[in-house]
């Protein structure tokens, strides 16, 4: 079974501009996140993919593989699905660009999951972390994730999921992190059908297999380190790099 880890790479972030170009340590963003994952031994190959010719020569310049996006791209499935849409490759990692400190376990889980009988059945899978503080999960920057007693995804929201109306009832909040793994054949079908109204919305990719009525099945995780999204986030994994 090949299996190819692909990290989309977009200059242009909303939130916080040229995030991936950003000095973290003796690096960029990018190239902690591309390092890290080669690190973990997991993949037969790593590639960058990106529509920017200054990540790409970030990239290359050090020695590492990147591809060039030929169209634009609403999310980074899209982005690398193009990118593989001409590769002989049975599962694709999707690792998230803003992911510096990604680690070998994680990754490890969710390709546990497509393994076996019951790993079969798997089209889609995707890692969660548990959230506690109240400021985090009251955050729309965190996507918040709830699960059925199987551990698939039932819904996807930056709100804040779920709505805690019964006080004597402590729900567990669970952070959504970006890193996916998908069978090549469900990525194809993500990338060929438009966007759907909840993903629209929420601006959450993910969104579009459940409108499709595919469930992801979610790994959770313990550690998976800082998602840059703002500049303060840089400032918490500089923290953790040390």
């Amino acid at each position: 079974m090949k299996i190819i880890a692909m990290i989309p790479a977009r200059y242009a972030a909303t939130r916080f501009p040229a995030k991936l170009m950003q000095q973290l340590g003796n690096k960029t963003v990018i190239r902690h996140t591309y390092d890290n994952t080669v690190a973990t031994g997991l993949f037969d190959e790593v590639v960058v993919v990106t529509d920017s010719d200054i990540i790409y020569k970030e990239i290359t310049s050090h020695g590492g593989k990147a591809i060039m996006s030929i169209k634009q791209h609403e999310s980074g499935s899209d982005r690398i699905a193009e990118a593989a849409a001409g590769l002989e490759v049975d599962i694709i990692v999707n690792v998230q660009g803003d992911e510096p400190l990604v680690k070998k376990e994680p990754l490890q889980k969710l390709l546990n999951v497509f393994k076996g009988e019951e790993g079969k059945k798997v089209q889609v899978a995707s890692l969660m972390q548990e959230l506690k503080e109240k400021k985090f999960i009251e955050d729309p920057n965190y996507v918040k994730v709830a699960v059925d007693l199987n551990m698939n995804s039932l819904m996807f929201s930056r709100s804040v999921v779920p709505y805690q109306r019964d006080k004597t009832v402590t729900p567990v909040y669970y952070e959504h992190i970006g890193v996916y793994a998908f069978r090549k054949e469900a990525l194809m079908n993500f990338t060929n059908w438009p966007i759907t109204p909840l993903e629209a919305a929420e601006k959450v990719e993910c969104l579009r297999y459940l409108e499709h009525g595919i469930p992801l099945k979610m790994v959770v995780t313990e550690y998976m380190g800082v998602e840059i999204d703002t500049p303060e986030d840089l400032e918490r994994a500089a923290k953790l790099l040390g």
